[in-house]
């Protein structure tokens, strides 16, 4: 019987094909051996159709050097493409809908204003959802403000901060808001003052009807002015359970409205922030338990409606009382906070994780076993996408 293969699949950042994550893939690779797993990154470029081969970047991490070499399709796909604008993630799409077929350890999630409306049926979870609508016109800015001072403007596939805006109401004129945030480019936006007009033709030029959601705000500014949440990761082990692999804290830059680390952001320890922020350390136990059941419960009911998950990273607020919020689910989910806040066996697990459970998985093949759901992935328009 041959070697088991993992394809970790990704997309070019440009056209000198960069990758994103390559130490992260280097780890992986080497997490592979150790298991008896063959593992290697490609794209959908690298995809000879006619002749159902793809040629694979393949990591010696006896030698350090990465090669290339032509390769059968892998026993098994994890899907790690993030949502570009480009030809490149059009040709993603095109490949998930052809192979279908294959086994995927991962399959896309909805954008955010679909998985909140999923969440929101889930009694369970629905408290834990911030007050959220799809923007469709000023008065939604208006309506939300009405009972919330503090709203954010967030668009329903952005990534790493890009296009937020934190919107607050003005205590002396109903018709005025105090906005800051960041831009497409992730550039800081200075915070200034607008009347809903004003604001109105700004989203306008962004083109931000049914493609941005608005926010009820949750009050999350330390003493010295910088906001902060929690990134918790939970992933499928090596014997196919989901299990909390850890989470860390996360302080936004000077003046920024997001905590992202790709943005300016530190990493904090969980404890050490948690500490500062409620102080109690009973209510800190009890609001980390918490935290863990709502993410495991998340993401076994994102599971089940949605196919095979092997990942993912909810971003969580808590505020002064110790009440969790889900501010959003990231499927595809970065690593690199662990290793900030020099939490290496953390980290380890982070990577090797996915790896163990893509051998147990293929262990599991061909039998019957009740807890293993292989994925169908379909295609996915980019606008309406995670």
């Amino acid at each position: 019987m041959s070697q088991p293969t993992l394809g970790i699949l990704t997309l070019y950042l440009n056209e000198r094909r960069q990758l994103e994550e390559r130490p992260v893939y280097q780890k992986m690779i080497a997490a592979g051996k150790k298991v008896g797993l063959e593992v290697y990154v490609f794209t959908p470029q690298d995809v000879d159709e006619q002749q159902r081969r793809i040629n694979a970047m393949c990591y010696n991490p006896e030698t350090g050097r990465w090669t290339r070499k032509w390769t059968r399709f892998p026993h098994m796909i994890f899907d790690r493409c993030r949502i570009q604008n480009s030809y490149r993630f059009k040709q993603l799409c095109r490949f998930r809908n052809k192979y279908k077929h294959l086994l995927f350890l991962n399959r896309p999630l909805r954008n955010k204003w679909t998985i909140h409306q999923v969440l929101s049926g889930v009694a369970s979870i629905k408290p834990h959802l911030p007050s959220t609508r799809l923007y469709r016109s000023i008065q939604d800015l208006q309506s939300m403000l009405r009972t919330n001072s503090l709203i954010y403007l967030k668009p329903i596939n952005g990534t790493g901060g890009r296009g937020i805006l934190r919107i607050e109401r003005s205590l002396s004129s109903p018709s005025t808001v105090f906005v800051q945030g960041r831009d497409h480019q992730r550039r800081i936006i200075q915070p200034q003052k607008l009347t809903l007009n004003q604001l109105a033709t700004k989203l306008a030029a962004w083109r931000a009807v049914d493609r941005y959601l608005v926010q009820q705000g949750i009050s999350l500014k330390l003493s010295n002015g910088r906001v902060h949440d929690y990134r918790m990761l939970v992933q499928k082990n090596g014997n196919g359970k989901w299990e909390v692999t850890g989470c860390a804290g996360r302080v936004g830059a000077n003046r920024s409205i997001t905590s992202n680390l790709h943005g300016g952001g530190k990493a904090v320890r969980m404890d050490e922030l948690l500490k500062k922020w409620i102080g109690d350390e009973q209510r800190i136990a009890e609001v980390k338990e918490e935290a863990e059941r709502i993410s495991l419960e998340i993401a076994q009911y994102l599971e089940e409606k949605y196919g095979a998950l092997c990942e993912l990273a909810l971003d969580l607020a808590i505020d002064r009382k110790g009440h969790i919020w889900l501010l959003e689910v990231n499927p595809k989910p970065a690593r690199e906070v662990f290793s900030r806040i020099g939490d290496r066996e953390t980290y380890r697990a982070a990577i090797s994780r996915p790896i163990e459970y893509a051998a147990w998985l293929h262990r599991q093949k061909g039998k019957r076993h009740g807890d293993v759901t292989i994925s169908i992935v379909e295609e996915t328009d980019p606008s309406t996408s995670e």
